[in-house]
């Protein structure tokens, strides 16, 4: 089989795609404008597989999606190229606008033409799976309620509204054109290589530095924490297994109160790297409540019964143990992060416009 990735040097993009060169015989193109967040030293550990390829391309630019196809032939398309952080989102949403949507919009009809002119038994095989965020259904007022696949949307910020958007072009797509997708949305990602903008590296590496750890509001907001690897392997099973035209809800079954993890995050580091900063008595100390988000969402959590039930999927990390193998990773690979710091990963120093301390 032959994959083409969209956004693969992103967090998950490139998780997705060292399970699909480790665990598979599957050949991966990896299509990706390499914004801010694209980092291709996180795909270095198969960046010379034979069975790998990169392209560096807009998924805007018609032109170039409809030839990499054309010479690529996909035998599906997983389309996780996106904006995905909220503060930026509501700093800057054009840039939201014209990746999740117009961007999408682009891809799905570049490979509708594609689809369309494949021979019938190709066609029938073919699957544009389009990955997505739980953020889409906004926030939960109980404590026991979940997100299903069935869920009305009701976004809150401009990015969960641009990915809404986006989704509900997918299925327009199906059911319009008959384009054979499918759609995944998950929970909070977390893991290695997790851009330092995000909640649990920030946390991590402002710790490290003696900096201080900034939390939203009261910091009891919650989440349902995915552990990357596992939502790569969940991405692969539904591509294979799921049925097209269906929604998948992929969850780590992992509810934290934001406050939590950063406390827990701080606790571990007491134990695996002891050696304070200077000034600094016990990572805790740094712990600092900021003003909260505008339209901030208070809970979110998904019923991943489905995707249990229908393909056999259910994550294998804890929360607890998924975050030990984060925390120590980070420790392990401080030029990994030190990269991202000085914007060396890009070949430039990144401004202070481009880089900020913001919780995910």
């Amino acid at each position: 089989m032959r994959i083409l990735v969209t956004g693969g040097a992103g967090f998950i993009g490139s998780a997705l795609i060292r399970h699909l060169i480790e665990t598979t015989a599957y050949e991966v193109l990896n299509l990706d404008k390499l914004t801010y967040a694209g980092n291709l030293e996180s795909l270095s550990s198969i960046a010379t597989n034979t069975r790998y390829e990169f392209v560096q391309a807009d998924i805007a630019d018609r032109a170039t999606v409809d030839a990499v196809l054309a010479r690529f032939a996909p035998h599906a398309i997983m389309h996780l190229a996106a904006e995905s952080h909220v503060d930026r989102s509501i700093d800057g949403p054009a840039a939201f606008i014209e990746t999740n949507i117009v961007g999408t919009y682009n891809l799905l009809e570049a490979a509708r033409g594609y689809w369309a002119k494949l021979p019938a038994a190709e066609r029938e095989a073919f699957r544009f799976h389009h990955i997505s965020t739980d953020e889409v259904y906004g926030d939960l007022h109980g404590v026991d309620d979940l997100f299903t696949e069935t869920t009305p949307y009701a976004p809150s910020s401009p990015y969960s509204a641009s990915k809404a958007a986006s989704d509900h072009l997918v299925r327009a797509w199906h059911r319009t054109y008959g384009l054979p997708v499918l759609l995944s949305n998950c929970s909070n990602n977390y893991g290695p290589f997790q851009f330092p903008e995000k909640l649990i590296p920030l946390t991590i590496l402002n710790a490290l530095a003696g900096k201080p750890l900034p939390v939203y509001g009261n910091g009891l907001q919650v989440r349902d924490w995915l552990f990357v690897e596992d939502h790569a392997r969940a991405l692969l099973r539904v591509l294979c297994d799921g049925q097209v035209g269906e929604t998948y809800n992929i969850g780590g079954h992992n509810e934290q109160k934001n406050i939590d993890v950063v406390r827990s995050i701080c606790a571990l580091l007491e134990e695996l790297a002891p050696n304070h900063p200077t000034g600094v008595n016990h990572y805790a100390d740094l712990i600092s409540f900021v003003q909260d988000r505008p339209g901030h969402d208070q809970r979110y959590a998904i019923d991943a019964s489905k995707i249990q039930r229908e393909l056999g999927w259910t994550p294998a990390e804890t929360f607890q143990s998924g975050l030990r193998k984060t925390v120590q990773w980070y420790l392990d690979n401080p030029e990994w992060c030190q990269h991202i710091q000085d914007g060396s990963y890009q070949g430039q120093r990144l401004g202070n416009s481009d880089f900020k301390d913001l919780i995910a």
